[in-house]
């Protein structure tokens, strides 16, 4: 990846065993420069979720930095989740992979197996446009991270949600992720909205 950033898993300024402990409090004041207006959940995730997710092995985040003044660029989080992709939503291809790593439920011909998840991804827009993260750069240290827990313990997929935004549809797309399905859920504000599911083989 780019040696313009540098990631850091919270876990290292949580663990008092770490040299670069510095405790939640101090943690909490490193994140409150983050700001992500077009998309208020990605933003209150950070700022409210992440270390208590983390905390309680839910999820890991992952904060990137600027390498020249460690300024917050972004940030993403991974945990691992089952996963459910109905063979209808996917080419023979994919079910032919799947196969080899789920089970098929012969009742709703759906593959169910485990996966790496993208949960969050977000660029700061608190800094100047010239300094942020591109998104295909944030992208890639998430991607780098998943690779690297693949090679220590195994597993072949990989997926995330998305809005109901063509621009963020696109850019995953162009990443070789690929839709199979969708879901409603409840942002902070409780509205209804569409989440689009992409999956990628690693």
């Amino acid at each position: 990846m780019s040696d313009k950033y540098f990631t850091v898993n919270i876990r290292a300024y949580l663990d008092k065993d770490e040299p670069t402990y510095i405790g939640e409090e101090s943690l909490y004041d490193l994140l409150s420069d983050f700001s992500c207006p077009k998309n208020p959940d990605v933003e209150y995730f950070l700022l409210h979720n992440a270390i208590e997710f983390t905390k309680k092995d839910q999820s890991i985040t992952y904060l990137v930095f600027d390498a020249d003044d460690a300024s917050l660029v972004g940030y993403f989080s991974l945990t691992v989740k089952p996963i459910s992709v109905r063979a209808s939503n996917i080419s023979k291809t994919m079910a032919k992979k799947l196969s080899r790593v789920s089970i098929l439920d012969e009742e709703t011909h759906s593959y169910t197996t485990a996966a790496y998840l993208i949960a969050q991804l977000g660029k700061n827009y608190s800094l100047p446009r010239e300094k942020r993260i591109p998104g295909n750069i944030l992208l890639g240290f998430a991607l780098e991270t998943i690779s690297n827990l693949k090679y220590s313990v195994g597993g072949v997929i990989e997926f995330l949600e998305c809005e109901d935004n063509e621009f963020l549809l696109n850019f995953y797309t162009q990443n070789h992720f690929k839709p199979f399905d969708t879901r409603i859920t409840a942002s902070q504000n409780n509205e209804p909205h569409t989440l689009h599911q992409l999956l990628k083989f690693i």
